[in-house]
């Protein structure tokens, strides 16, 4: 084996460790990168060649956790590995659109990229180091590769920056982003963060640069160890120049008129569709279809110059709006009667319908990974079906898109939600996207926003989210910074950075970018003039409903949560859980506890006013504490030659002795009180045994004492 290694320092002592020559070796390229007791195993593979008619990168990339890694056995009937988590799946994406643009545009070979957690260390979070061990595998093979790149995660912990901090220390951070770049451009960003201004983001992704940096230089050693400085040599593609000049000769004015015109989305597809099929009419019948794939191909780069072209030249954009110019904005709440909340949010062409339910913590959704398990309770679930761009497509459940739009949605809601007992709820918001050209994910987040206020959950603040994007030209050096996109400046852009917050600040992003040399000047103008976007955005949705409804819905369940002390969770419960069952039995209320931090949490749902009382009040009389001097209604438990065993609360038995029954003096129990009856009687001590001293004469009037007899 000549086994390579390679490390460095993260700045605080902490060494991160890059091995190859000893696992995988079958593989294209592979590598272990280790930090602690955390190792990931990434290998890559490309086949030799592409396949006919492929004209893009068929690049797959899957990370995935074994559970033996952390020492469990998966749950569910196989136990064994299935299918990738959520989380697996967001690790993936984020892997994905680190690397993907670094790959040659003219590199179409099946690429495969995984990256498995083969030992974890609980307190060091695997993802912020996915990202180098794919690209340090890639850099130790001979697959083209215009790295590397590296990938870490930058937080703001107790004010100071860090990178890649401790799994323990994530719960103080006000600053989360992950950040992706090569030694010289930042490529990807997607975090959240409490609600921070523009100018503390710019500094967050600077310092995670400088990290990025350290990390890319690491790898070229490698490469150059490795003796893997010469990659492999490819032709993926067929060109003609002829006809190249001659696509560009007859279809640009034209496209370049379409694009001027303006128009929504399906005029100017007509009139685009319309221009390549003239061109391909005027072609000679035996044309073949090579040729015809190249011209299509080259069409498309005349969309793309002409496009471009139109908005550098002339600041004109595709249906006619200034860069700064929002689409018009309507939005409606409570469309749907019989949801908990309910809200339709309509920019320009995308549309979306999304729903609030609210559940117990019986709805709370078990997580069971091999780094990650235990619960959540607010969930976001966004579905993309293909009428909403007008498309013929088969349902087959959430793809990796739809996880990721969902999950920024989510990150952005989760920032504004009321926290502990403020919010004793499961929530599930569900997102449907209507019509689809321009973010979705940002109208799911004002959607989201609307519903949960029409709900009644109490947030923090309003949220509204921006899709910008960004149109340069190097040789002239001039750019344009746009906002609100479209389904096809995202596509012929250069930057597709989504920007979400509160009218106090960000609460998250998510960036991806497609060329080199972003200077931080113009990432802060477009992070100030996607300030001003969301704002106009916000204060649109604020026409609709400005804060939280007072109420929940009259159909919506309630909730009550108390928080006991310890000592009464028994009580509570009930030998086998006899008391706490026929409580539920009785009120028709579900209720729920569990130990936290040494208290006990209860919480009682019911779809009425009336069950949750009811369960209410038993709770608290479990659980209430007798006070001298108090008087209750209580329930004779048993007699007693020497008086009666009264209950006052449940469970808690005082002695009404003989003596305090009546003022008058009774030498028997017999015929006084029986089993079963109820009186008032006051609680007049606890000796230090926790014994209680009832009596009932003190509540009554007491008699007159006879006249004394006259002399």
């Amino acid at each position: 084996m000549n086994v390579i290694k390679k490390s460095f320092d993260l700045g605080d002592g902490r060494i991160v460790e890059i091995e190859t020559g000893k696992l995988a070796k079958q593989a294209d390229g592979s590598v272990v990168v280790k930090m602690g007791d955390t190792m990931l195993l990434a290998t890559v593979v490309s086949t030799v060649g592409a396949k006919p008619g492929t004209d893009f990168l068929p690049l797959s990339v899957d990370y995935q956790e074994k559970y033996a890694a952390t020492g469990r056995i998966p749950g569910g009937f196989l136990r064994r590995e299935a299918r990738l988590s959520d989380y697996e799946v967001l690790i993936s994406r984020l892997v994905d659109r680190a690397l993907r643009p670094m790959f040659p545009s003219d590199y179409h070979s099946d690429t495969q990229v995984m990256i498995s957690l083969i030992s974890a260390d609980k307190d060091i979070m695997p993802d912020c180091l996915a990202g180098l061990a794919a690209s340090a595998a890639l850099s130790v093979s001979d697959i083209p590769f215009n790295g590397p790149i590296s990938e870490v995660r930058v937080a703001k912990i107790d004010g100071k920056l860090v990178i890649n901090p401790l799994a323990s220390q994530l719960e103080r951070a006000t600053l989360e982003f992950m950040v992706a770049g090569s030694a010289n451009d930042i490529g990807m960003v997607e975090g959240e963060c409490d609600e921070i201004q523009e100018d503390e983001m710019v500094e967050a992704l600077k310092f995670a640069h400088d990290a990025i940096k350290v990390q890319c230089a690491i790898q070229v050693e490698l490469t150059e160890a490795t003796g893997k400085t010469v990659k492999r040599e490819y032709s993926h593609e067929d060109h003609d120049a002829d006809l190249k000049a001659k696509v560009y000769a007859d279809t640009y004015d034209k496209v370049y008129a379409v694009a001027k015109a303006g128009g929504n989305k399906d005029v100017r597809k007509e009139g685009f569709t319309a221009i390549i099929n003239e061109f391909f009419e005027a072609m000679p019948e035996d044309t073949a279809d090579l040729t015809k794939a190249m011209a299509k191909h080259y069409y498309h780069d005349v969309q793309y110059d002409a496009i471009r072209n139109l908005l550098l030249d002339e600041g004109i954009r595709l249906d006619g709006r200034k860069t700064t110019e929002i689409r018009p904005i309507w939005s409606e709440v409570g469309y749907l009667p019989a949801a908990h909340g309910s809200a339709v949010f309509t920019r320009g062409e995308t549309q979306s319908l999304t729903s609030v339910t609210l559940g117990s913590k019986d709805d709370e959704q078990m997580i069971d990974g091999a780094f990650f398990n235990g619960y959540n309770k607010f969930l976001l679930h966004y579905n993309f079906p293909g009428f909403s761009t007008g498309e013929v497509r088969p349902n087959r459940g959430a793809g990796r898109r739809e996880i990721g739009h969902g999950a920024l949605a989510q990150r952005s809601l989760k920032k504004v939600l009321p926290q502990g007992e403020a919010n004793p709820y499961t929530i599930r918001v569900v997102s449907d996207i209507l019509e689809s050209n321009g973010s979705s994910s940002m109208a799911t987040v004002c959607a989201g926003t609307l519903a949960l206020m029409d709900a009644g959950i109490k947030i923090k603040s309003p949220v509204s989210g921006i899709a910008m994007g960004l149109i340069t030209d190097e040789k002239t050096g001039k750019y344009a910074i746009l906002s609100d996109i479209l389904g096809d400046e995202d596509h012929l852009g250069d930057m597709d950075f989504k920007v979400t917050g509160t009218e106090h600040g960000i609460v998250a992003c998510q960036m991806d970018l497609k060329i080199n040399g972003l200077s931080y000047e113009v990432l802060t103008k477009a992070l100030l003039q996607a300030k001003d976007g969301r704002l106009h955005i916000l204060n649109e949705m604020k026409k609709t409903i400005s804060t939280p409804n007072e109420d929940y819905k009259p159909h919506a369940p309630r909730i009550v949560s108390l928080t006991i002390d310890k000592e009464f969770i028994g009580a509570i419960i009930g030998p086998g859980g006899k008391i706490i069952q026929e409580m539920q039995r009785e009120t028709g209320a579900s209720i729920s506890i569990e130990e936290v931090d040494g208290k006990g949490i209860v919480e009682v749902f019911a779809d009425n006013k009336a069950a949750i009382d009811a369960a209410v009040t038993r709770i608290r009389n479990i659980v209430a504490k007798p006070e001298i001097g108090e008087v209750y209604q209580g329930k004779v438990k048993s007699i007693m030659p020497f008086g009666a065993f009264v209950e006052v609360m449940p469970g808690k038995d005082g002695l009404l002795h003989i003596s305090e029954i009546s003022w008058e003096r009774l030498e028997t129990m017999d015929g006084v009180l029986k089993e079963g009856d109820k009186i008032e009687v006051k609680l007049l001590d606890i000796d230090k045994q926790g014994k209680m001293k009832l009596s009932r004469k003190v509540l009554l009037p007491r008699p007159e004492k006879p006249a004394a007899p006259q002399a």
